[in-house]
Formats: C-alpha cells, structure tokens, sequence
C-alpha cells in the first residue's frame, strides 16, 4: 500500500511540475522544469519512490522576431544579470523598457546591469558582441555599454525565484561574466527574444503517462486495501 501511495503521490508531483510548465509556455526565456525521483528500498525489497526534488531544463528556446525597440536574446548558454533593491537575479528573459532614467527594466521592474540610454539617444541598438551602440542627432554609432552575460558551472542546480528569474546556490557555482560574441561564447541577438522551451505536445503526453500511472497505482491502494480487509475478517473468525 505504501509503495502505491508514494507513487501517487510522485504522479501528482509530475502533473504538478507539467501543469506548471503548460501555463507559462508563452512566457519569454521561461525554461520548463522536471522533478527527479528515486526508489526507497530496504534491502532487496522495493517500498516505493521518493521526490528528490525539481530542476530547470535549459535547453534552448527558438528565437523569434519581436516588435519591442530594446528586446534582446542570448544566442547559446548565459543569463542576462539583472537587479531590484539591492538584490542581483539571472534571466533569460530579454524583454526590456526604457524607463525615465535611461535604464532598461522588464515587467517585474528588475533592471538590466551595466546598461543605462541617454536621452538625447534616437536609435539604439546591440551587436552580437554586447557592444550597445546609439545615434544622436549629433553623431551616430556611438557606444555606451558593453553587455556582458552570466554563466554557472552548473545552471540546472539554480534557484527559481520567479518564472524567468534565478539565482545561484552552493550547488550552482558562482558566476562568471563573459563577452558574448567571442569563441564558444553565447552571442546577443537584437530585436529577438527566446520562446519558452517548453513543448505542448510533449507535456501532453506527459499529462496522459503520469495520469494513467496515477490510476494504476490507485488500483494498488484499493488492492492493498481489500486484502487488508480481507485478513481483518479472517483474524476475526
């Protein structure tokens, strides 16, 4: 009975995580997450299975042309390095506005490090490189910024702190800043924003797995619980 339960208990974690994954699929930069399970035994004998615990899966998202003036995406690994209040956050979420001070912030009001547009700026635009280049009505090209994005040595170990935001622990290593653009770096696409990895028809059919899973492991509870009943009565008599 308790090896049934505890895989109910793991399918609902799984439709929990799936459901999750399901509702932010049209976020920008938002990356599906997956629960990692493990047998509980005593010995050779098989007492069910236990959550370890969830991740991030950070594949890459496509690339998709948007309509945003300061939209940017990382073409490869990284995170954009953001900060509120005092506090630093990573994001694959490239989906910025230009605020009255000249920063760069997104919907959640987190602002993009390093980088701050002048307001007598009429285009501006990012290379691949980082490099964040403006025209004025007095001279063009003119660089003001050089984003530099975050890598850890092991991303799937961070801490979600919101639907796009993470942030590192011990597991995850420190981060290091590199220059997009240079060998085997991530590079900066302008004008674009990474989709959400998350496929629709792969998380239905993890729905369905983890649905039928979920009864067949209630049909063991219901056995467990009849043959129970069964040897109550017999101890009775």
């Amino acid at each position: 009975m308790y090896a049934a339960a505890s895989g109910m208990a793991a399918q609902q974690t799984q439709l929990e995580i799936v459901a999750d994954n399901l509702a932010n699929a049209e976020v920008a930069g938002f990356k599906g997450a997956a629960a990692t399970f493990a047998d509980v035994r005593a010995g050779e004998i098989g007492l069910g299975t236990t959550t370890l615990g969830r991740h991030a899966l950070f594949a890459q998202g496509k690339l998709v042309k948007s309509s945003g003036p300061f939209d940017v995406a990382i073409d490869g690994p990284g995170f954009f390095v953001v900060e509120r209040d005092g506090h630093r956050a990573y994001t694959r979420n490239g989906e910025f506005a230009r605020e009255p001070d000249g920063s760069l912030r997104n919907s959640a009001g987190w602002r993009l490090d390093g980088v701050r547009i002048p307001g007598d700026a009429l285009a501006v635009r990012v290379e691949r490189d980082g490099r964040v280049a403006i025209d004025t009505a007095h001279d063009r090209d003119r660089t003001i910024a050089r984003l530099r994005l975050a890598t850890f040595p092991a991303p799937e170990a961070m801490r979600p702190a919101g639907a796009t935001l993470f942030v590192p622990t011990d597991a995850s290593g420190r981060a290091r800043l590199v220059e997009p653009g240079a060998h085997g770096a991530p590079s900066i696409a302008f004008g674009m924003l990474e989709r959400s990895n998350v496929s629709i028809v792969e998380s239905v059919m993890q729905i369905l797995s983890a649905q039928r899973a979920y009864e067949a492991n209630a049909k063991g509870v219901q056995a467990a619980d009849e043959m129970l009943r069964i040897a109550n009565n017999l101890h009775r008599g």
